[in-house]
């Protein structure tokens, strides 16, 4: 049983900066990855970042140098640090997990069975 759960979303300027948080539940600690997808309006999910259990990380090539992907063992929780946002960033945020790692934020969301409700973040210029 696995359960995910988005936070820290916002309003901010274009080249401000935002912290999500995702914390998750019944998520094993031996294999497994987590990943940040976003949705802007009209378009389809979008991979970010991905972190897997040894702390492998992987970033798309619109957000590296900007963003950074985290994870906090102790809290269960993982993180998005976005900086220098600008309005294209501007989506719905989701976390969402798998249990055997092996991740990209490029591979297609049936990879990702676990998903959280969603943050919503709002830059504007």
């Amino acid at each position: 049983q696995v359960q995910l759960a988005e936070s820290g979303g916002g309003s901010v300027q274009a080249g401000g900066s935002l912290r999500l948080s995702c914390a998750a539940s019944g998520l094993t600690y031996s294999s497994y990855c987590m990943a940040w997808f976003r949705q802007a309006p009209g378009k389809g999910l979008e991979g970010v970042a991905t972190i897997d259990s040894i702390g492998s990380i992987i970033y798309v090539d619109s957000v590296k140098g900007r963003f950074t992907i985290s994870h906090d063992n102790a809290k269960n929780t993982l993180y998005l640090q976005m900086g220098s946002l600008k309005p294209e960033d501007s989506a719905m945020y989701y976390c969402a997990a798998n249990g055997w790692g092996g991740c990209s934020p490029n591979q297609p969301v049936y990879r990702y069975p676990f998903w959280g409700q969603g943050t919503q973040v709002t830059v504007s210029l």
